[in-house]
């Protein structure tokens, strides 16, 4: 079978190459062309255009980029149109994906959505265009189920892909050698893989760093963001190293992260975190409008259902309550076994690793049925 994804962002990337190898494994003479970037194309699939061309986040950096985003859309719909796939598989991405989905519906093309918009958080209006647009749905947490559900809409869950990808990564039993760490305890600063976010989040955990003197201080980089890093980072003696984010966590005593799935990578490492963001300031006010229906903003509280990391956000990402936070996760040995103890009763939600190939052979199963029962 033919199938086209269209995956616009580092964790789509991620979990699009998980589910793209066990695709492969059920399907050995599955074609996949795709949107999405190296990892999926190291899986296997033909990607015709790269998500770091793609990743606009917050309403002004939409506005701002606009053209682009609509002749994307307008290659993307000829792309689909040429390649003539089984079905279309949406990874998360919504304000891209679902005006996709509305077309391939005009057109007859069978559409799966893998990884649920946050619609339960905002945009809730977006149920009715997923209803109308998408064949089937499959969500990776465990609320969502329940949300859908409240909609008259059933979905598909099989637990959570960020498992596979841990249990199938190669951490580096040599890290702290290979990169010339010292010997001092590592934090891990994981500031986000898009440039806004960077930009407004790095030079605050940069002085937070400062004033710690008993860590090092280690920054989980992306390679072809290598310029940004650097040029924030300048002369500072605090340490980047690229492509390595899970051997770093793996090695950590304690983190600072940008909220999204890196906060959910460290809980999973068993890494006790501080969550931060902050983003521009009118996107923010426009969010705060709209966000209506959640207490929390990061992925380890959210699947808790309950506050176990502190959240740091917008004007409270600052240095002094960073630092106040930050100080507590490494200092004080309650707040640790609390925070570890509570990792564990999350973890238990999020299924036994194995979720891609669920529902790889669920995509295939449904496409092997022509009534997608």
């Amino acid at each position: 079978m033919k199938y086209y994804i269209i995956a616009g962002e580092a964790s789509g990337d991620l979990h699009a190459s998980n589910l793209i190898k066990h695709i492969f494994n059920y399907d050995s003479n599955a074609e996949i062309r795709a949107w999405g970037g190296e990892r999926m194309q190291q899986e296997g699939a033909d990607v015709v255009k790269n998500y770091k061309d793609l990743a606009f986040m917050g309403f002004v950096e939409v506005a701002r980029n606009l053209k682009t985003i609509l002749a994307n859309i307008r290659f993307c719909k000829k792309d689909i149109l040429a390649f003539r796939p089984d079905v279309v598989i949406l990874i998360d991405y919504p304000g891209f994906n679902l005006r996709i989905a509305k077309f391939l519906k005009q057109q007859g093309i069978k559409t799966f959505y893998y990884i649920s918009p946050q619609i339960w958080a905002w945009h809730t209006s977006r149920v009715k265009q997923i209803k109308a647009n998408i064949d089937q749905m499959f969500v990776i947490l465990p609320f969502e189920k329940e949300f859908y559900a409240s909609y008259n809409i059933n979905v598909h869950y099989h637990g959570h892909p960020l498992l596979d990808a841990i249990k199938n990564s190669a951490v580096d039993k040599n890290f702290i050698e290979n990169n010339r760490l010292n010997t001092l305890p590592i934090i891990a600063i994981l500031p986000g893989s898009r440039k806004q976010e960077i930009k407004n989040m790095l030079k605050v955990m940069i002085e937070v760093s400062k004033q710690i003197k008993d860590y090092q201080f280690v920054i989980a980089g992306v390679e072809h963001l290598k310029n940004l890093y650097e040029d924030i980072v300048n002369n500072e003696s605090i340490r980047i190293v690229y492509n390595q984010t899970y051997s770093l966590l793996a090695h950590s005593y304690a983190a600072m992260v940008t909220s999204g799935t890196a906060t959910l990578e460290a809980a999973l490492f068993d890494v006790p975190q501080v969550v931060c963001y902050k983003g521009n300031y009118f996107s923010y006010l426009i969010a705060k409008q709209l966000i209506k229906n959640i207490r929390y903003i990061s992925l380890v509280n959210l699947i808790a259902e309950k506050k176990i990391v502190q959240e740091l956000i917008q004007n409270d990402m600052n240095e002094a309550l960073l630092l106040k936070e930050l100080r507590k996760i490494i200092y004080k040995e309650e707040d640790r076994k609390e925070m570890l103890n509570e990792y564990k009763i999350m973890h238990e939600k999020l299924g036994d690793g194995n979720t891609s190939s669920l529902i790889a052979k669920k995509m295939i199963d449904l496409l092997s049925n022509q009534s997608l029962g």
